[in-house]
């Protein structure tokens, strides 16, 4: 074999080496995800400001057509915990849209909440908006997420501060 040819097949296989693990690091560009996360929660209704631990289920898909453009449709349910005495669950759909750095990524997400919040002397529920700001760390098909989430409940505002993990398949 000549010396030109080795420094061609060299060059190929160094660029397929190289090229692998990026595609690898920046996870699955499209398809459905699951997840979960645990944050802090807060509810504020005039002289009423509590917080309580929460978590979420989350289930998502990612639609990957656009390089280095994240876009995402995602529900999930929220158990912002028991702050002041008073229950606060929701259920909550989102669009997401954030720009992909290779395994980071950063992302706004806007959407709605059907809530209900149940303690003493309050039983309330309804549908407002939602939306929030995050950034993301993707190894493979893991992402650990980081996300700020505002939620407007009719005269409550609640927001989520959590870290979740996702799976994507």
């Amino acid at each position: 074999m000549s010396f030109k040819k080795i420094r061609i097949l060299f060059i190929c296989l160094s660029s397929t080496l190289l090229a692998t693990p990026m595609t690898a690091l920046a996870g699955a560009d499209s398809g459905f995800y699951i997840g979960a996360g645990v944050g802090d929660a807060s509810l504020e209704a005039g002289p009423f400001d509590e917080s309580d631990s929460a978590y979420k289920i989350i289930a998502g898909y990612n639609i990957g057509f656009i390089p280095f453009v994240d876009f995402a449709i995602e529900g999930s349910y929220v158990d912002f915990g028991a702050p002041g005495d008073v229950e606060a669950t929701g259920l909550d759909a989102f669009g997401l849209v954030g720009l992909n750095f290779g395994p980071v990524g950063i992302f706004a997400k806007a959407g709605a909440i059907k809530w209900d919040l149940d303690g003493t002397g309050v039983s309330e529920s309804g549908t407002d908006p939602a939306y929030g700001i995050g950034a993301r760390f993707q190894l493979f098909a893991i992402s650990i997420r980081a996300e700020y989430e505002v939620f407007e409940f009719d005269n409550v505002d609640a927001d989520l501060l959590s870290v979740s993990a996702t799976f994507t398949f």
